[in-house]
């Protein structure tokens, strides 16, 4: 069934990670002002693609519960994949030639970490569905 509780978590899963294209993930506040986005780094598209695709494609797999967890936790590896992308170009910013001026991390990187508690949350689920699942086949 689509109406199970899974399907909501992975479809807001797939929403925080669909808003890391729109959102900033650093921005520096200073002079230069230094902007990190996700469609100005191609590896961290192509994650951030994977990662917002994986859940929606995984709604739609609830006959086949195994391949589902299967797709969820692929999920949540693209997500941490993402989240150290994430790391690794800030700790590049302190590499430039002019290092630009201290900054804060933006919504577009906690988001990631957002999607990820809902993925944990979706496979919890997906694993209670199976059980329930294997229960009643035992009755029979």
């Amino acid at each position: 069934m689509i109406q199970r509780k899974q399907s909501l978590w992975l479809l807001l899963a797939a929403l925080c990670s669909a808003g890391v294209l729109y959102f900033d993930l650093y921005r520096s506040s200073g002079m230069p002002v230094v902007s990190l986005r996700t469609s100005d780094h191609y590896p961290s598209l192509l994650v951030a693609l994977v990662m917002s695709l994986l859940p929606l494609i995984s709604i739609f797999m609830f006959k086949d519960r195994k391949r589902q967890k299967v797709m969820t936790f692929v999920s949540m590896l693209a997500t941490l994949s993402f989240i150290s992308l994430i790391l690794m170009r800030v700790s590049g910013l302190s590499k430039m030639t002019p290092p630009p001026a201290p900054g804060s991390y933006w919504i577009g990187a906690v988001l990631p970490a957002i999607s990820l508690v809902l993925l944990i949350l979706a496979l919890v689920g997906i694993n209670k569905d199976d059980k329930l699942v294997k229960s009643m086949d035992r009755l029979r």
